[in-house]
C-alpha cells in the first residue's frame, strides 16, 4: 500500500459557477409550492418507509448500490453541506494491478469493518475499513484475460460469512475472514456456470460483470454474453449460497409452452442468444421479488432471424425470488436493433402518486427515458404513448411499428440528431462534421442501422449507463448522469472464413465486427487489439479464444490450428494459412454484420455534436419534473481555452446522502470527484484524482467516522491505475 493523499488537494467551488448551467426557471428552494410538495413527500414517505424498506436503515454499505433496493443512498450525515469543503483523503490502497487501458468498475462494499473490492486483474481484496491496509487477497491462479467486474456479493447467516464473486465463467465462494475458497460450495469452492446449460461447455460463453443479489439463501445471477451469433441465452439463475447447487432458471428466450414463446420465430430458443441481464438487479425482500432488467437479443443490429417482439429482451422482469416464476414484465423496446439495453440495475422507490404513497420501481434506459412502474403490478405511473419507428431499408429486416415511451419524465438526453447540432467548436470541425453527416443516415432515436451507415444518438454508451441512478427517499429526487455521444453503425455483407484461410481472413470474418478491421476497437466496450502483446500473453489470448467471455463468443469451434494462427496474428502479425474446422452450430448465418464500432467524433477527436456531451440531472419522481440539470464534466484543455462546461463521457454512478450531498466521480477526461448540493445542483467541493473514477463510490461508517470510498482506475484510452481512495473529515 502507498498513499497519494498528499497529491489530492480539494478545490472549493465559487458561489454561482454551476447555477448558470442549471435548468432555467426552476428554483426548488424558492418555491412555496415546492416546499409544500417536499413536506408532503416527507410525511407520506414516513408513513410508507416501514413497509417499503423494513430491514434497511441505509447506514451501511454491505450490498452493491448500498441496499437491496439499489438506492445509492446513505443515511449518514456526518459529512454534510457545512463541512464537505474540509474533506481529505484518509487512506489510499494501490492494488498494483493496473495495465494498459485497464478499467476498474468496482463499487466497494463494507461488512464487519472490512472493505471488499475487485481489481483490474480480477483479484478479490479485503481491506481494513479504517486504514486501507490489505487483510487478504484472492487470485484464481489462472491466466485469464481480464473483463469488467463491478464488485462482489456478501452473504452471512450470522455464524459464517461468504464473499461470492464470478471470475470468467467460474463462481467462487470465499470465506469472508480468510479469503479461502469454501470447500462445501460446488467443487472445492467453485461452480462452473456453463454447466447450467444443456450444451457442450465449449459452446457456452459467459461471464458475470455485475455482482449477483441475495435473497435468503439464494444468489441470483445474470450474465454478460456475446452480442453476435452464436451467442449464449441470457437465462437468469439462482444458486444455493451454501452448496452452489442450481435452484432455479428463468429462460429469457422462452421455450415451448412458456409465456412469450410466440413473440419469436418457432424454435428460436435453440438458435438465438443474449436477452441477458448484465447490469445487475434489485430485491424487494418483504415481497420476495427480484427485479431484473435485460438487454437486446443477438445480433444487436440486424434481426432478420428473429422477427417478432422478442420477449424477454429489453424487458424489466419481476420474478418470484424464491422460485424464478414470472410475476409481471414490461418490455420497453420491441425487436431491438439499436442495442438499447437496460444498462443499470433498477431502483426500488416510494413515491407520492394520486395523493397516496406507492411502492414503485424506476428503470433508466440508454434511450434517455425513465420508466416508473408500480412495483406489484408493473403498471406505468405516468402515461405511455407509442412512438413511431421508421421502416428498415435493409432487406430481411422487419421492425416493430412503434415503441412505448413515457410522457413523464421527459427524456434526460436529446432524442433527435439534426444538422444544426453539428459541432461549432471550430469552423473547420463544423464543416468536416457536416460533410460526414451528408453521407450518413441520422435523425430520431429509432432510425435503424443501414448499409449507408447510421448515426445512433444518444449512442451505444448512453443516455444512462451501467453506473445507474441514485434516489433520495427524503426528497424523492432521482439523480442520473448520462452520455450524449453518437456512434456510427454500418451494416456490411457478412464474411465467412473459408475451409482454408489465412489468419488475417479469419480475423476479418470473426473478430473485425467488434474490434475493427484496423484492430483499434472502441475501448473499453470493444478492446483494441493492435497492441495486444503489450498487455496480453499468449496463454490469455488462447484462453479467451477457447472460452469466450462477456460480449465475446467462444471460437473453439474453429479448431486448434485456427486458434493458434489467430493468437500468432494478434501477437506478431504472422499471417499463416491454416485449416478452419467450421463446425456447424445451431445458430444460422446472418446476411449482414457490422463494420466495427465507431464513435461519431470530429477530426480532432472530440464529440461531433454540440454540447452537452454529458449531463447530470435531478428529477422529482412524484411529478416527473426536473429539479435541476447541468452539464457534467469538461475537457481540461478545452476549459483552459475558454470552452468550459461542455460535459464529457462519464461512467459510474453517484451516491446521495442525508447530509444534503450528491457524491459522484464518473467524468472520464477531467479525473474529478465532486460533491453537489443535492437540492440545487450547486457544486460544493471537488478534487482531482490521480486517475479517473469510472465507478460508483460507497459511503460507510467505521469507529464513528464517515468515509466515502471510490475506485480510481482510469483507463478507457486514458492513463490507467489501480487505486482505492477513502475520503473523510480531518
Amino acid at each position: 500500500m502507498r498513499t497519494f493523499a498528499e497529491n489530492i488537494q480539494p478545490v472549493s467551488q465559487q458561489d454561482g459557477e454551476s447555477s448558470a448551467s442549471m435548468k432555467a426557471g426552476y428554483n426548488p428552494e424558492g418555491s412555496d409550492l415546492a416546499a409544500v410538495r417536499t413536506i408532503t413527500s416527507l410525511l407520506l414517505f414516513a408513513l410508507s418507509a416501514a413497509v417499503s424498506f423494513p430491514q434497511e436503515d441505509f447506514r451501511s454499505w454491505q450490498i452493491t448500490g448500498g441496499s437491496a433496493a439499489n438506492l445509492h443512498y446513505s443515511a449518514l450525515d456526518q459529512i454534510n453541506k457545512s463541512n464537505v469543503g474540509r474533506l481529505r483523503a484518509a487512506w489510499t490502497y494501490d492494488s498494483g494491478d493496473a495495465y494498459p487501458n485497464s478499467d476498474v468498475q468496482c463499487n466497494p462494499i463494507m461488512a464487519d469493518g472490512v472493505i471488499y473490492v475487485t481489481t483490474a486483474k480480477l483479484r478479490v481484496v479485503a481491506l481494513n475499513a479504517a486504514s486501507g491496509k490489505q487483510i487478504w487477497s484472492f487470485d484464481t491462479g489462472n491466466d485469464r484475460a481480464p473483463h469488467p467486474n463491478r464488485g462482489v456479493t456478501y452473504w452471512t447467516d450470522g455464524k459464517q460469512a461468504r464473499i461470492l464473486v464470478t471470475i470468467g465463467h467460474d463462481l467462487f465462494s470465499l470465506d469472508a475472514k480468510t479469503g479461502k475458497p469454501d470447500a462445501a460450495f460446488g467443487s472445492k469452492g467453485t461452480v462452473d456456470l456453463r454447466t447450467a446449460f444443456d450444451k457442450p461447455l465449449e459452446d457456452v460463453s459467459l461471464t458475470v460483470t455485475s455482482p449477483g443479489v441475495i435473497y435468503q439463501d439464494l444468489l441470483i445471477l445474470g450474465s454478460s454474453v456475446a452480442e453476435t451469433l452464436p451467442a449464449t441465452a441470457g437465462d437468469i439463475r439462482a444458486y444455493n449460497v451454501r452448496t452452489g447447487k442450481l435452484q432455479w432458471t428463468f429462460h429469457t428466450i422462452p421455450h415451448p409452452g412458456e409465456t412469450g414463446y410466440e413473440t419469436w420465430p418457432e424454435g428460436e430458443w435453440k438458435n438465438s442468444g443474449a436477452a441477458n441481464n448484465w447490469a445487475g438487479m434489485a430485491v424487494d425482500n418483504q415481497r420476495g421479488l427480484v427485479y431484473v432488467p435485460t438487454g437486446s437479443a443477438a445480433f444487436d443490429f440486424y434481426g432478420a432471424d428473429r422477427h417478432g417482439d422478442d420477449l424477454f429482451a429489453n424487458t424489466l422482469l419481476c420474478l418470484d425470488a424464491a422460485t424464478g416464476a414470472r410475476k409481471w414484465h414490461f418490455q420497453a423496446i420491441r425487436h431491438d436493433v439499436w442495442d438499447l439495453d437496460f444498462p443499470a440495475a433498477p431502483t426500488l422507490i416510494t413515491v407520492n402518486h394520486g395523493g397516496q404513497p406507492v411502492d414503485a420501481v424506476a428503470q433508466a434506459g440508454k434511450s434517455g427515458y425513465i420508466y416508473v412502474l408500480n412495483r406489484e403490478t408493473g403498471e406505468s405511473l405516468f402515461p405511455l404513448r407509442e412512438r413511431p419507428v421508421p421502416a428498415s431499408t435493409v432487406d430481411g429486416e422487419l421492425l416493430a411499428k412503434s415503441e412505448p415511451v413515457p410522457e413523464k419524465p421527459e427524456p434526460f438526453v436529446r432524442q433527435t440528431l439534426t444538422e444544426d447540432m453539428a459541432t461549432t467548436r471550430t469552423e473547420a470541425a463544423h464543416q468536416a462534421v457536416l460533410s460526414q453527416m451528408k453521407s450518413l443516415s441520422f435523425g430520431s432515436l429509432f432510425i435503424p442501422a443501414s448499409l449507408q451507415g447510421t448515426v445512433f444518438f444518444p449512442g451505444l454508451a448512453g443516455g444512462a449507463e451501467w453506473g445507474g441512478a441514485a434516489y433520495d427517499p427524503q426528497t424523492h429526487l432521482y439523480y442520473i448522469n448520462a452520455n450524449e455521444l453518437g456512434w456510427i453503425v454500418r451494416l456490411v455483407p457478412a464474411e465467412s472464413a473459408q475451409h482454408f484461410a489465412k489468419a488475417s481472413q479469419i480475423y476479418r470474418a470473426r473478430c473485425a465486427t467488434c474490434h475493427g478491421p484496423d484492430r483499434k476497437g472502441a475501448p473499453p466496450e470493444y478492446p483494441a487489439l493492435d497492441k495486444a502483446s503489450a498487455h496480453l500473453t499468449a496463454a490469455q489470448i488462447s484462453a479467451i479464444l477457447h472460452t469466450g467471455g462477456g460480449r465475446m463468443p467462444s471460437f473453439a469451434s474453429l479448431g486448434e490450428p485456427a486458434i493458434a494462427a489467430l493468437q500468432a496474428f494478434l501477437l506478431t502479425n504472422a499471417d499463416e494459412r491454416v485449416e478452419v474446422k467450421m463446425r456447424r452450430t445451431a445458430s444460422p448465418a446472418l446476411k449482414y454484420a457490422v463494420e466495427g464500432y465507431q464513435k461519431f467524433l470530429d477530426p480532432d477527436g472530440y464529440p461531433a455534436t454540440t454540447p452537452p456531451w454529458g449531463t447530470l440531472s435531478a428529477i422529482n419522481l412524484d411529478t416527473g419534473s426536473y429539479a435541476w440539470k447541468i452539464p457534467f464534466g469538461q475537457y481540461p484543455e478545452l476549459a483552459a481555452s475558454g470552452m468550459k462546461d461542455t460535459g464529457t463521457e462519464n461512467h459510474g454512478g453517484g451516491v446521495v446522502t442525508a447530509g444534503g450531498l450528491l457524491f459522484i466521480g464518473a467524468t472520464h477526461y477531467d479525473n474529478k470527484f465532486r460533491a453537489f448540493d443535492k437540492r440545487t445542483g450547486k457544486l460544493l467541493w471537488e478534487t482531482t484524482l490521480p486517475f479517473a473514477c469510472n465507478a460508483t463510490p460507497s459511503v460507510y461508517q467505521m469507529n464513528g467516522k464517515e468515509y466515502v470510498v471510490l475506485a480510481a482506475g482510469g483507463g478507457r484510452d486514458r492513463p490507467s491505475g489501480g487505486l482505492f481512495i477513502a475520503f473523510a473529515l480531518p
